[in-house]
């Protein structure tokens, strides 16, 4: 069964901050490739580092992510098989702004706390 998502491609008015978050917007994902940018790189270290996910949302959300060409999957061939995800070119290109995100939200809790 095809998962479809709600807002992929809706931009009426070809806005490139709502391409970026169609791209990687939503609760999980910018925390998701964070992760795998730290070496946070498999199904049960993601799991671990954001015990609030689902299993099943990481699910989708990794499997979004891989459709879109943002990150990898590889399989190794060993017993228990073992799968790591790392950012493609593509995803790297995301980080400069996930980490300038970052920058702000660490200024912004130290003004606020």
């Amino acid at each position: 069964m095809e998962n479809k998502r709600k807002n992929k491609d809706f931009n009426p008015h070809n806005c490139p901050v709502t391409h970026f978050y169609n791209k990687v917007g939503g609760k999980w994902k910018t925390v998701i490739l964070y992760g795998i940018s730290k070496n946070v790189n498999r199904f049960s270290l993601l799991q671990k580092a954001i015990p609030m996910i689902s299993k099943q949302m990481l699910i989708n959300q990794l499997r979004e992510l891989e459709e879109d060409l943002i990150i990898e999957r590889k399989i190794f061939a060993e017993i228990p098989p073992r799968v790591e995800y790392n950012l493609t070119e593509y995803g790297e290109s995301f980080m400069s702004v996930i980490n300038v995100i970052q920058d702000w939200g660490l200024k912004d809790m130290e003004l606020n706390n």
